[in-house]
């Protein structure tokens, strides 16, 4: 009896698994052929896969500003990897690594400031920026993105430091290091795998996102990918699709190869960032 429940068992799951892979994975296959379809539309005559053509990367191309759309979409996501990286890193050590008063206090805000979601700071947000002036500007959309990451970088990078053994830090204060010493000698390259996974996950963060592109830039030299793809398939009533579908084809590709390239040292940083945070 037992064996025949394991059994069926094993069957739902692998049934639980597969159907999983299957609604992720259509949608995605779908895109592909669509953009290597000769015509306008997904359902255009011949379909997708008697007819293939390269027209709507070429188009894309040569035809519009998708170059320069790539750019702010890498400017942006480099520089709030490296302001996200550096502050949620320097926070983290400081909460691991030091006791102060308003400590706990300050470690209960910052769990309870991850709990609200980001779409109820919108228009506080847009009113701040167009405050000091930061409204329509890749610095302020920046800004906004290396703020709000931090609490959740937080957390996580603590639980990691909160694994590497104090005895390090000691050793290294009797041969006379400072803390900016310990931190950038000692912490740094032992921490390689968890700051490889802020850095991968606050890159693509900006490079994926819609809404806050949207909601802060309004000039068409400024638009990210995301904003600029939705535009062109807006305006057109989704007569322009198979090139939409090419341009989320070139936006992924890099983001893929780039995931699974460092997919070890995500595994390890989150397992070792949960582990006692």
């Amino acid at each position: 009896m037992k064996t025949k429940n394991h059994f069926f068992r094993k069957i739902l799951a692998y049934f639980i698994i597969l159907t999983s892979c299957l609604l992720v994975m259509i949608p995605i296959i779908w895109i592909v052929l669509a953009s290597f379809s000769s015509g306008n539309s997904l359902y255009s005559e011949g379909g997708t896969l008697t007819k293939p053509s390269l027209i709507h990367y070429k188009e894309l191309l040569s035809t519009t500003n998708f170059g320069l759309w790539y750019f702010n979409t890498f400017k942006i996501a480099t520089i709030n990897m490296i302001l996200s990286v550096f502050l949620s890193m320097g926070s983290a050590y400081v909460f691991s690594r030091f006791r102060f008063k308003g400590r706990k206090l300050a470690l209960s805000t910052t769990m309870i400031m991850q709990l609200f979601p980001s779409i109820m700071g919108m228009i506080a947000i847009y009113l701040l920026l167009q405050m000091i002036g930061l409204l329509d500007t890749h610095m302020g959309l920046i800004l906004v993105y290396a703020g709000g990451q931090i609490p959740f970088n937080t957390w996580l990078v603590k639980g990691y430091l909160d694994s590497i053994p104090r005895s390090l830090d000691e050793a290294a204060k009797m041969d006379g290091a400072r803390n900016i010493t310990i931190f950038s000698k000692v912490i740094i390259p032992i921490a390689k795998p968890i700051i490889t996974y802020l850095a991968l996950t606050n890159f693509i963060a900006p490079w994926m996102d819609f809404m806050l592109p949207q909601l802060v830039l309004r000039s068409p030299h400024k638009k990210t990918l995301a904003i600029a793809l939705y535009s062109m398939v807006a305006g057109q009533q989704n007569t322009e699709f198979t090139s939409f579908a090419a341009g989320a084809v070139m936006v992924a590709l890099p983001i893929t190869l780039l995931f699974v390239y460092l997919q070890k040292y995500i595994v390890v940083g989150l397992s070792s960032g949960a582990s006692k945070s």
